[in-house]
């Protein structure tokens, strides 16, 4: 490809047929590469990302401008990769320095394995809320609540679905969070009525959402055997680290840091720092240990392989893979979009939306979609709500329906696709695969088929000229 595309007169218009090829290619390509190598995303989105190139190049489209589509995809991300460069390094002296050990320990004391689930969910849910934040309380509290689970003998991936519920609660809730300011203004509301609204949808499947790792947690009892294993596990760690109260300042005070509004980023970067200053003064490391933590992790040499397995992790290295899967996933995401392909497979949903549920289906759907195909929460939001404003409008429908429309399924399905910026977080954050933990994500799996379902009822799909309490 040069810079000159076929024809002349720019180019045509781009149909459902022609954007479906890269995605029947990626899907297709991740399929085998993911599930029968048992390979990494990489390098099926790099080639993915060629196909739409070459689709869009035969369809008039310049080099040029589907690279700058490709560069402008991944600038939407860099916040997002500077964050995870800073929880690699957060996470690396948050070991070093006993802050994880210890929350770790203190968490193995108080609580059971029957009710940890839940209590995980509940307190994850409590600090996202307070900082509107899902990847702060996942980064901070989440990590300790691995090491806790783990050393209970909860199996991981029902630990993190947990954490993931409770996070994205507040992700979704708070006034404080982006997407939760983001959404009502795509859509033409406001944001007190969004989330007033939005309680309808979120507050039932959070509830069923809490009784669901209830039931579950009656699979898991405090036997003699398991016991013994938390013991083993709290006595590594305790002839290992020093264990101490003090150590709990820096989380409380990157918690409320965020409470504070201050940006993510620097909260974060404080939060490492202070790990450092703790592991020199508390753990006696020195600053090459500290150094050596925040840059290639945190080597745990216990010699009880339970212990060493947890605390293993963490470094500015640890996050490299995911960086590379979050520009991947997002050069593809550029170009499908400046190639006019998304709004071709947005234009055939939308067509097929001939009633009140059907709409808040196809938006649903779309959101979801977007998190697929452009992975990134905030296009997941702002490509529908631009789509669907009018479709909304037509139907005499209020704008907070959108609004909730979009966040029930834009903000909660963005952690549970691997390559999307959210998912490839948790997954470089809490060590667990997004496919392992997306069967118990509950609050993410519930709360966009309650929205469907109050869409095809009428269930508070007030009107624009309505006088309803929820507005």
């Amino acid at each position: 490809m040069t810079g000159v595309a076929p024809g002349h007169g720019g180019p045509r218009e781009t149909q459902l047929f022609h954007a479906l090829i890269p995605v029947v290619f990626l899907i297709a390509s991740l399929g085998v590469n993911v599930l029968v190598f048992g390979s990494s995303p990489h390098i099926p989105l790099i080639l993915s990302t060629a196909v739409t190139a070459l689709v869009g190049w035969r369809l008039g489209h310049t080099w040029k401008g589907m690279e700058d589509g490709l560069i402008a995809g991944i600038s939407q991300a860099l916040q997002a990769c500077l964050i995870l460069m800073v929880v690699g390094i957060l996470i690396g002296t948050w070991i070093v320095s006993g802050i994880v050990p210890t929350m770790i320990s203190y968490g193995l004391e108080v609580l059971s394995p029957g009710m940890f689930l839940f209590t995980a969910c509940l307190l994850c849910a409590v600090v996202s809320l307070a900082t509107g934040s899902s990847w702060s309380t996942a980064g901070t509290v989440g990590v300790a609540l691995i090491g806790v689970g783990h050393g209970l003998g909860v199996p991981l991936p029902m630990v993190a679905g947990a954490i993931i519920s409770g996070s994205y609660l507040g992700d979704k809730m708070s006034p404080l969070s982006d997407t939760t300011n983001l959404a009502p203004a795509v859509a033409g509301t406001d944001l007190f009525t969004h989330i007033r609204h939005m309680v309808y949808t979120t507050g039932p499947s959070f509830v069923l959402a809490l009784l669901a790792y209830l039931a579950l947690g009656l699979f898991f009892h405090s036997d003699g055997i398991r016991l013994e294993a938390i013991r083993a596990i709290t006595a590594g760690i305790e002839g290992s680290f020093t264990i101490h109260p003090l150590l709990l300042v820096p989380p409380v005070l990157v918690i409320v840091m965020v409470m504070l509004r201050l940006p993510a980023l620097p909260a974060l970067l404080a939060g490492a720092i202070l790990g450092g200053l703790f592991a020199l003064a508390v753990q006696g490391a020195s600053v090459k240990e500290v150094m050596e933590a925040a840059y290639g992790g945190y080597v745990s040499r216990t010699g009880v392989a339970s212990i060493d397995d947890l605390l293993t992790r963490g470094g500015l290295v640890s996050m490299y893979s995911t960086l590379a899967l979050i520009l991947c996933a997002l050069a593809f995401g550029g170009v499908m979009e400046t190639t006019g392909m998304l709004a071709a497979i947005a234009r055939a949903i939308l067509k097929a939306a001939r009633s009140t549920g059907s709409l808040v289906l196809a938006t649903v759907a779309t959101c979801i979609s977007m998190n697929i195909l452009a992975p990134d929460q905030y296009l997941s939001i702002i490509v529908p709500g631009r789509m669907y404003q009018d479709a909304y409008r037509e139907r005499g429908l209020h704008l907070k329906n959108l609004s909730r429309a979009l966040e029930d399924g834009g903000t909660l399905s963005s952690s549970l696709v691997p390559w999307n910026t959210g998912g490839a977080y948790m997954y470089a954050t809490l060590g667990v695969y997004p496919l392992a933990y997306l069967p118990f994500a509950f609050l993410n799996l519930l709360n966009p088929v309650i929205s469907v379902i109050y869409g095809y009822t009428g269930i508070t799909m007030d009107r624009a000229d309505s006088k309803a309490v929820s507005r």
